[in-house]
């Protein structure tokens, strides 16, 4: 008598705890890769560690005016007598792990102004770009076009048109990188999906009546992903850049939380005096650019050979 064997047919399954690690040790079999994540993960980790504790209050002026990295102040004091490592501790913050709400400042959101900007830019751009490829037509010309006059502006130029028009805060900021990163991601999503478009099993959904809203989101983008996730590491680099390049302005995000640009902003006027205040943040705002790019270096490279 025959007799069913449904326990080994799960058995032959993969958990998704062993998928989840499956995709991640693609990530650690790229030296480039591994070096790269562990940089952004060192500053994760001093984001975290920020939120229950600092060496000392970021914004108490209780200390002498630039001081050199000492015994006590490990990487010195500014031109205010605040402790560099607690300001850039809390900086952190800033980057990668809340984003204020305005009007209350207890109110916050999980999750750094650099990265909800390039999910703005992820969510925004994908929609966008998925219509013009897959649509095609008039989609596609209309969308492309708006999106290539966008592309036309200087950066800094769209930045500052969203804060004077809107004001400073972190949703502002989220907001132009949100703008200024969208056409990048349509212009790379709108490719990757006139590739697609043409494979068999678009075709089948076609041919099975599916809606155009199915097969851009359940069929064409999961196939795109790689790509997508690629690009996203690299524009979290460019958008620390860019609040790093606002707050050195003057004109990016609002006290009484620092952020790294604004921390260079400040010790610049007594670089003569005090070096260390430039010092720091300047490493802090270059290390995790290049953490990212490197893990986006070699998680692309990766994925490429798996790929083929």
């Amino acid at each position: 008598m025959a007799v069913a064997q449904p326990a080994a047919g799960r058995m032959a399954r993969p958990s998704r705890l062993r998928r989840l690690w499956d995709n991640l040790s693609i990530v650690f079999e790229s030296r480039v890769a591994t070096v790269g994540l562990s940089i952004v993960m060192f500053w994760l980790l001093v984001g975290v560690v920020s939120l229950f504790w600092t060496p000392y209050p970021p914004n108490a002026t209780e200390f002498q005016q630039n001081l050199p990295p000492n015994s006590v102040n490990w990487l010195g004091t500014d031109h205010l007598g605040r402790d560099i490592l607690s300001r850039l501790m809390q900086g952190t913050q800033v980057i990668l792990l809340k984003t204020r709400l305005p009007g209350d400042t207890d109110l916050v959101l999980p999750g750094g102004v650099a990265i909800w900007g390039v999910l703005g830019s992820l969510v925004v751009g994908s929609i966008l770009g998925l219509n013009a490829g897959y649509r095609g037509g008039w989609w596609d010309q209309g969308i492309m076009q708006v999106l290539d006059a966008l592309i036309a502006f200087p950066r800094i130029v769209l930045y500052l048109v969203a804060i004077a028009a809107l004001g400073q805060g972190d949703l502002v900021v989220i907001l132009a990188i949100t703008v200024t990163g969208a056409p990048g991601v349509a212009r790379l999503v709108r490719s990757l999906t006139l590739d697609i478009k043409t494979r068999d099993y678009i075709r089948a959904a076609e041919t099975r009546g599916e809606s155009p809203w199915y097969i851009m989101f359940r069929e064409i983008l999961p196939n795109a992903r790689g790509p997508l996730l690629v690009d996203a590491m690299l524009r979290v680099g460019y958008a620390i850049f860019a609040i790093g390049t606002l707050g050195f302005l003057g004109i990016g995000l609002p006290p009484p939380d620092p952020d790294w640009g604004n921390m260079v902003n400040e010790a610049r006027r007594n670089i003569f005096v005090n070096q260390w205040g430039v010092i720091w943040p300047s490493v802090a705002i270059a290390s995790l650019v290049i953490g990212l790019n490197l893990f986006a270096d070699g998680l692309r490279e990766e994925l490429s050979r798996y790929q083929k």
